[in-house]
């Protein structure tokens, strides 16, 4: 007759508690993952929250340590991720991992039929405009802007994309206007970007690209947002004035405050500088001296 074995209530509490760097809540060890690649550990229901939460919005295809100072930059093994998911949404990444793939390969592209989406090869990684036919539909396409094939014409700059990415609803505009096409590619790498609602300022995350979503102008360098202050793209920013005079009044603060700061340091910084300069002169006399004999 076997018996059980009994532990006393006072060793289960004397257990060690480790702490989430994401709730800052102290759990036992047995609710806590820890992540292969880095270490780092996080209580299982923060990292649930946190992996479904990229996953359902398409931001990562390759999921961080959520740990912002996490020191060897690790990333969520794939088959962590299908511990703390639902298979629906580990479906989903695996998809989300495969287009980006595909979007980053210079041999793979996309059949731009919107009742096609097959994955075709090219015959060279060259960036110029070659034919492709595609296997599946032998639909002839540019490699480069996804139109019909025009041997002997340039591509179309700032082409509007006729099709969505394969596994969402697809459909043609080739009677919509483009600034009214809900998928354009980033004007630096060539990544397809989505916008479903927000302003027109837009930001790639493939490449932190700023840009106009309706002529694709780099914004990079427009704090201020003048850009829509005139030409074709004035007043389509999509916001309210006062929201954007909100936004260049904290531009200019953020500005005036380094200003501020570095006009009150520099009589210090000034002060400063002849001890600095003696004792540097002090360091390179003891360096030129004679060694002892």
């Amino acid at each position: 007759m076997t018996t059980a074995r009994y532990r006393p209530t006072w060793d289960l509490a004397l257990d060690p508690l480790v702490s989430c760097k994401l709730c800052l809540g102290e759990y036992p060890l047995e609710q806590m993952t820890t992540l292969s690649q880095c270490q780092c550990v996080f209580c299982t229901l923060c990292l649930k929250q946190y992996v479904e939460l990229l996953i359902k919005e398409g931001l990562e295809s390759s999921i961080s340590c959520p740990d912002a100072a996490c020191p060897k930059r690790g990333h969520l093994q794939e088959n962590e991720i299908e511990c703390v998911v639902a298979a629906e949404l580990m479906q989903r990444y695996k998809r989300l991992q495969f287009e980006k793939e595909v979007l980053l390969d210079p041999c793979r592209t996309w059949c731009p039929s919107a009742t096609c989406q097959s994955v075709c090869q090219l015959t060279e990684e060259l960036q110029k405009p070659q034919l492709v036919q595609c296997a599946a539909c032998n639909l002839e396409f540019c490699s480069l802007c996804k139109a019909n094939w025009h041997p002997g014409q340039a591509c179309q700059e700032n082409l509007p994309v006729t099709s969505f990415l394969p596994g969402e609803s697809s459909s043609f505009f080739e009677n919509d206007e483009e600034d009214d096409v809900p998928i354009k590619r980033c004007p630096k790498c060539k990544v397809y970007i989505e916008r479903d609602e927000g302003c027109a300022q837009m930001m790639c995350k493939n490449c932190k690209h700023a840009f106009c979503w309706y002529c694709l102008e780099s914004l990079d360098d427009d704090f201020l947002l003048i850009h829509y202050d005139k030409g074709p793209c004035r007043n389509k920013l999509g916001h309210t004035r006062a929201s954007v005079i909100w936004h260049r009044t904290q531009v200019v603060g953020i500005f005036a405050g380094f200003g501020l700061l570095l006009l009150v340091a520099s009589p210090f910084l000034l002060l400063a500088t002849p001890f600095v300069l003696c004792c540097k002169c002090k360091c390179n006399k003891g360096d030129d001296d004679p060694l002892p004999t």
